[in-house]
């Protein structure tokens, strides 16, 4: 029996245990699975005709595997660099087009409220619903990629984002457009669940680190342009219009993905390699590791539903991690609210000019990302230090840095609102935030994979969760807050809750190896 075989009870463990897994994305619950490891037992070894290293014993199944690892021309890592960047690039931009959708439709809520003579707080439940859906989508959509590959998971979830922006734009009740707002974002959310195991597919863990980069950054300037594209769009036409642009840009990056994305998940190519050499040769001995899989797909979602919380239960560590993430995901996206509160009432701004004023954060993660060399040398530099020994810490420094930015941002942000100062002071004071924004996430993603290799896929998916679930609620009591409190003290009040959490980061830097060792779920090592 091969280890493989040994660990198809728990395809979480096989997944995410191999020696050659690497870092998932930020939110997403997929994983590389490294080529099987198989037991030769001093039998036969033989070499197929078209180069696939076949381990087998007598009487039983070749195990179909790359050849020489990399070298393989059927393995995504043998791709050449232009590719993997082009197949990088094309699955980060339909990131930038689900998370934008989230936020432009924000800039719709004077016309929607007029049109259907509702409360705005009614219009705000479409953008909690859409994010709500994007935190419950991963739970499946990743476990349903490790059974059918990344490529039909994409072609068919963004099929039904295109088609469910649809309904959206021909809403003639707020019902039938808050119905189909989470609909599209339970769709869209497989680029929060997915994407990140293409990148790992592609690319080893010593190059990993700035496609990851690129996606994480994606997926966090999308929200900020999305009031930025909406602001033009609905203070010159109907509000429908939002959703005939987003559909024509959906479908663009349908075709997108259709031409440039093949598939990359490494279990499932094996499976259709070895389905090919049994078509050809007519021996049904050859098998891929995947295919001695007995779990059901049902038990594997379920499993995939329920971990995340038991991780969230027994981790202490995990749950603070989820909690600081998931308070600055959901300012960002009390800032949709308190953004045209400020600039239209203290500036009186219209609607376009509010949307400019989301670039500083924009630009804050655009400069976060630009960091990453930075932090690179840094990790480089702890692992030499400590007699060339990796520890999940090492990957905290970022999110050190982010926790001391985040506060100053905020603060900058609250007591620059007053109308006797510039405009341009708070939208500074907005890069702050969005650059500490990027680089906490950045640095606690890469932490969490690494203290939690085994658990990787859902201890991002529980953070996915908490994030989402933060952003959803925030939004809706945002206008409240900033009405009775004034605008400089509900910021003010977001920079406390900020400086209050913030410190965990140091503490889990100095002390987290002692806190994983009596971790039920973490490792020691890294």
């Amino acid at each position: 029996m091969s280890t493989m075989e040994r660990n198809v009870t728990d395809p979480e463990k096989a997944i995410n245990s191999s020696p050659s897994s690497v870092p998932l994305e930020n939110m997403g619950t997929g994983a590389v699975l490294s080529e099987a490891q198989t037991r030769d037992n001093g039998k036969d070894v033989e070499q197929a005709t078209d180069g696939d290293t076949l381990s087998s014993t007598s009487g039983e199944e070749f195990e179909v595997r790359w050849v020489g690892e990399d070298a393989d021309p059927g393995n995504p890592r043998s791709m050449n660099k232009s590719q993997k960047w082009l197949i990088a690039w094309v699955v980060s931009m339909g990131g930038v087009c689900v998370t934008c959708t989230s936020s432009m439709y924000t800039s719709t809520y004077r016309q929607v409220t007029a049109e259907f003579n509702v409360p705005q707080l009614a219009a705000v439940g479409g953008l909690a619903l859409y994010v709500a859906g994007l935190g419950i989508g991963p739970m499946f959509l990743g476990p349903l990629s490790e059974f059918y590959g990344r490529r039909p998971i994409y072609l068919v979830s963004f099929s039904l984002f295109t088609l469910f922006l649809l309904p959206c734009a021909l809403a003639w009740h707020i019902a039938v457009l808050l119905v189909f707002r989470f609909l599209t974002g339970m769709a869209g959310s497989a680029f929060l669940s997915v994407a990140g195991g293409t990148m790992g597919d592609m690319f080893d863990k010593a190059e990993v680190g700035a496609p990851m980069m690129l996606y994480t950054a994606s997926t966090f300037m999308g929200p900020g342009a999305g009031p930025l594209i909406g602001g033009f769009i609905n203070q010159n036409a109907n509000w429908r219009w939002t959703f005939w642009v987003l559909m024509i840009w959906s479908v663009f990056m349908l075709a997108s993905l259709y031409f440039f994305v093949p598939e990359t998940y490494h279990p499932v190519l094996l499976r259709d390699r070895a389905i090919s050499l049994r078509k050809s040769s007519g021996d049904p001995r050859y098998r891929a590791s995947i295919e001695k899989t007995t779990r059901s797909i049902t038990r594997t979602v379920l499993g995939s539903c329920t971990r995340p919380f038991e991780l969230l239960i027994f981790e202490p560590m995990l749950l603070l991690l989820c909690i600081f993430t998931a308070l600055l995901l959901g300012i960002l996206y009390l800032f949709f609210q308190a953004f045209p509160l400020v600039f239209a009432n203290v500036h009186h701004f219209s609607l376009q000019q509010i949307g400019l004023t989301f670039i500083g954060l924009i630009v804050g993660m655009g400069l976060g990302t630009l960091t990453d060399p930075i932090w690179r040398k840094n990790y480089a530099q702890l692992v030499h230090k400590h007699n060339n020994t990796s520890q999940p810490e090492f990957r905290l420094p970022p999110a050190i840095a982010g926790g001391i930015l985040v506060p100053i941002g905020l603060f900058w942000f609250a007591w620059t609102t007053l109308p006797h100062v510039h405009w341009i002071l708070p939208i500074i004071g907005s890069t702050f935030f969005g650059m500490g924004t990027l680089l906490v996430f950045s640095g606690i993603f890469t932490f969490t994979v690494e203290a939690y290799p085994v658990y990787a896929a859902s201890a991002l998916a529980a953070n996915s969760f908490v994030r989402s679930a933060f952003a959803a609620g925030f939004p809706l009591f945002s206008t409240g807050m900033y009405k009775r409190l004034g605008y400089q003290w509900a910021s003010s009040l977001l920079g406390f809750l900020s400086l209050l959490i913030a410190p965990i980061m140091v503490c889990f830097f100095i002390w987290g190896e002692r806190i994983r060792a009596r971790s039920r779920f973490a490792t020691v090592r890294g």
